[in-house]
């Protein structure tokens, strides 16, 4: 496997398709640096071409999930604009931004599932990475903070898109206005994480055991679930039912089908091809 500065890739069983994906700077909380930008989405399209993975499983290395973004990433950003035309600046400027957001929407165009395996403190860019995540998990101890606002930013990596649809309009709009820490607790009463597991060794054991059973699942049915659900929210139910009938005329008369049903039929578990 690659070697990362910001990241490390682990397989805990040679046998299982499950795959780890740890933000990997924890004596900075994890904090998203320049770097982090460019080899996230490296990573996450090494795991999406990889046929011995089916689901990755995205946790933070240390005692936090992540910090938001590096104050030292984010200065030398906007440093590069401070000079020169004003015109040009704001393009190069809107090209930078359009790059990050591409690393945070790597997420939603891995075909892979990625479950966010979140223990200490998720706040601004690290709720940008979860909102992107296909199940979120939490332990106690995890605490969440839509801080932009609070830097002086309008938050532009994907919370504002994305955590509404989670959360309702109202409440994302109120954590982002107000940037105030919230719970765990409250962030299971939000929808924005599915569980919340006593302690951060019950939440690894807790999504080992989740993603193992998705693992099992057939790879075309899981890959076919993501993107239909992806596509559909930007369809009404016509569209989203003629979306789904287009994919699986292509996709569903597949091995895979023959294989759950003759599994079924034997009392046995399913083994279905890579993907």
């Amino acid at each position: 496997m690659a070697n990362y500065t910001t990241l490390e890739i682990v397989q805990e069983n040679p046998n299982s398709a499950v795959f780890f994906l740890y933000l990997n700077r924890p004596n900075h909380r994890n904090a998203l640096s320049r770097d982090f930008f460019t080899e996230f989405p490296r990573a996450l399209s090494s795991l999406d071409q990889n046929p011995d993975v089916n689901v990755i499983v995205l946790s933070g290395a240390g005692k936090h999930f992540c910090a938001g973004i590096d104050l030292k990433t984010l200065t030398s950003i906007s440093d590069q604009f401070v000079s020169g035309d004003r015109g040009r600046a704001g393009e190069k400027f809107r090209r930078e931004i359009k790059e990050l957001q591409e690393a945070v929407t790597a997420i939603e165009r891995c075909r892979k599932p990625v479950v966010a395996s979140i223990h200490g403190a998720c706040i601004g860019g690290g709720v940008d990475i979860v909102t992107a995540c296909d199940i979120r998990y939490c332990s106690k101890d995890a605490f969440f903070s839509v801080k932009e606002v609070d830097l002086a930013i309008t938050a532009d990596l994907g919370t504002l898109q994305r955590l509404p649809s989670i959360v309702g309009y109202g409440n994302a709009l109120e954590l982002a206005l107000t940037g105030r820490t919230f719970s765990s607790s409250e962030a299971k009463e939000l929808g924005l994480v599915s569980r919340v597991f006593g302690s951060r060794e019950e939440l690894d054991n807790g999504v080992r055991v989740v993603a193992e059973g998705i693992g099992l699942k057939s790879p075309l049915a899981v890959r076919g679930t993501k993107a239909v659900l992806q596509r559909s929210r930007e369809l009404n139910v016509e569209q989203g039912l003629d979306y789904v009938a287009t994919w699986n005329s292509a996709m569903l008369l597949s091995d895979d089908l023959s294989e759950a049903v003759s599994a079924q039929a034997q009392k046995r578990k399913p083994v279905f091809a890579k993907l």
